[in-house]
Order: C-alpha cells, then sequence, then structure tokens
C-alpha cells in the first residue's frame, strides 16, 4: 500500500508524491496507451465500457462537454458526432497533443489541481471521468469544485472501476493501492498508485459536494457476469456560485 508521507506544494495546491506518481507514470505511458487504444486492445472497453459513458453523457443530451482526464480524444471525438461541444483537458502534453491532432474538440493541458482552482473558468452541462479520477486530495477537490464548473442542472459523471470487483482480495477500505498493468502490452512501464474508494464513499462524495445522486449504473461484462465499471450521475443542486473567475491560468507544458 502506498502512503501520502511526503507532499510539495505546486501554485496553491498540495501534491502527494503518490498524486506525482500518477502524472508521472501517465506522461511515460502516453504513447503506448495510444496504441492500445487505436487497436482496442482494452477488451472491457471495447465490449462494455465505451458505450456505456457515451450513453450516460448523451443521455442528459448536453449542448457542452469538459472531458476531465481526456488522454487520446477518443470520447470527445465520439461526443462530437452526435452534435456535441467538448473540450477536453488532461494532465499529458503527449496525449493532449495526440487529440489535437485527430481533431473533435478544443484540447488543453489542465491537471486536476489546476481546474479545482479555477482555471478555465467556464461552465459546462456536463463534465465527465471516465476512468480519470485515480488520486486522493486532487479527486477530492476536484469533486468538490465540479459544482462551479456546471451550469444550473448540469451533470457530474463519473465512471471508475467498480468497488467490489476491483477491491480483489484487500479489505474494503478506503485507500492507496498499487497499480499494474497486468493484461496491457509489455511497453506500458512503472504502473502508478491509484486511491480505492468503496461504494459508499463516492456517494458521499457526491451528497458533500452538492450533487443530487439520479442515476447509478453498474455495466456488466457480458463474459464475466460481473460489473464492468460504476457509473455515478450527479446534478448540481441549490445556489452555487459557478464559473469563478480564472485564478491562475494555464500553460501547456
Amino acid at each position: 500500500m502506498v502512503r501520502d508521507r511526503a507532499a510539495r506544494r505546486v501554485g496553491a495546491t498540495t501534491v502527494t508524491d503518490a498524486e506525482q506518481r500518477i502524472i508521472d507514470a501517465w506522461r511515460r505511458n502516453g504513447a503506448p496507451w495510444i496504441k492500445a487504444i487505436d487497436n482496442g486492445e482494452i477488451e472491457s472497453r471495447v465490449r462494455v465500457t465505451n458505450q456505456a459513458i457515451t450513453s450516460a453523457v448523451l443521455s442528459r443530451k448536453p449542448r457542452t462537454v469538459l472531458d476531465i482526464g481526456c488522454g487520446e480524444g477518443w470520447l470527445a471525438r465520439e461526443l462530437v458526432r452526435h452534435g456535441v461541444a467538448v473540450h477536453g483537458i488532461d494532465a499529458s502534453p503527449d496525449l493532449v497533443q495526440r487529440a489535437r491532432v485527430a481533431g473533435g474538440g478544443r484540447f488543453d493541458v489542465v491537471s486536476h489541481e489546476m481546474l479545482a482552482r479555477g482555471a478555465l473558468g467556464e461552465c459546462f452541462d456536463v463534465c465527465v471521468c471516465n476512468f480519470s479520477l485515480l488520486g486522493k486530495d486532487s479527486v477530492d477537490d476536484l469533486v468538490a469544485a465540479s459544482p462551479r464548473l456546471l451550469e444550473p442542472a448540469g451533470t457530474l459523471i463519473v465512471q471508475t472501476l467498480h468497488p467490489l470487483v476491483a477491491c480483489g482480495d484487500l479489505p474494503y477500505a478506503d485507500g492507496w493501492r498499487e497499480g499494474s498493468w497486468a493484461g496491457f502490452s509489455a511497453e506500458f512501464t512503472d504502473a502508478p498508485p491509484w486511491y480505492f474508494r468503496r461504494l459508499e464513499t463516492w456517494v458521499s462524495m457526491f451528497d458533500a459536494a452538492g450533487l443530487r445522486l439520479v442515476a447509478l449504473h453498474e455495466p456488466v461484462h457480458p463474459v464475466t457476469g460481473k460489473p464492468a465499471s460504476l457509473i455515478l450521475v450527479g446534478e448540481r443542486q441549490g445556489m452555487i456560485e459557478a464559473c469563478p473567475p480564472t485564478a491562475a491560468g494555464y500553460t501547456d507544458v
């Protein structure tokens, strides 16, 4: 288990060793990830979860979407095909560059920490996080800040590993877990850690942020018969100040 022992400051945000390992790993593994997506190497995505997240977003009939952790941009391109205007952001410059080359939306290098601080200063009908919430503090801060990124009655949609399946043989308790590239090509190196959350924790995070949970989906893999993912759909509630002024801006790095 990885523990948050040391931390450093980035702007006004504390970044722990574990959180930085996540960012570094994705920056190192951008090329093999692009290849894996282009070649359809992730079987569960091809069979189940790609369509599940696309359907969840389109069910909200959005005009605008913020794709948080957009990677190489496949989801943005799919949503654009349905007439949605998409802004994709990711902490990996290589993945953002690939997304820009492929087209289908606006793409910028923006980390979760920068987004939570108000780096965009825009509002969207839907903010979507497709298997992109891996950290602890960065995710807590992002979910807490998400209502300010949403239009009135806007929606945060998160697809993540299903806690009951992802827990494995370890205790069902929140905490850091070592990552693995098992099932991926040998080109992937240095798997990043990730923060495990129980289902109750996810639901509580949405509630604390002022997001009313309006749907919870558990897409089932047709072969294994087990949940391939968990999708949470939370709608912005109440009088929340939206679209804060840009705090520090953002730059491509």
